[in-house]
């Protein structure tokens, strides 16, 4: 059997602040709208399809696994941004990231809420490196 994951819709309160944010930090493009939706794609193929609705929003999280290069470049942009950036998705590490199985880590929230997560290596891909738990300062975050 082939399964893929292939989109999901991303609730918002105004899909094209989400999505050209979520595009503007991650160095993606955001596509042509298709009805209610506007899609963001990644480079693995998936999309998520913003849509702006009037209740009260779930917070979600998503989570992109990057390149080193393509980190560094996303840890730019929310620092230049004045994003606030933390190491672990509950907030006890604030403008720092993480070193988790030996890559690196970063948690923020996009402007509907939803909590978002840039890292460069899988979980559970080194068990054994002694950056587990290791927390960096990024100067200039916020």
């Amino acid at each position: 059997m082939s399964v893929e994951f292939n989109h999901t819709i991303v609730l918002s309160r105004d899909r094209e602040e989400s999505a050209r944010f979520l595009a503007g930090i991650l160095g993606l493009e955001v596509g042509e709208p298709a009805g209610m939706f506007l899609p963001v794609t990644t480079a693995n193929g998936v999309t998520l399809d913003f849509a702006t609705v009037d209740i009260d929003i779930p917070v979600q999280h998503y989570a992109f696994l990057v390149s080193e290069d393509d980190f560094d470049g996303v840890l730019a942009r929310l620092v230049e941004a004045r994003i606030p950036i933390q190491a672990d998705p509950h907030g006890r590490h604030p403008r720092r990231i993480n070193r988790n199985d030996g890559g690196r880590g970063v948690y923020f929230t996009d402007p509907s809420g939803h909590g978002l997560e840039a890292f460069t290596r899988p979980y559970g891909s080194d068990p054994s490196s002694p950056l587990n738990g290791v927390t960096e300062e990024v100067p200039g975050a916020h």
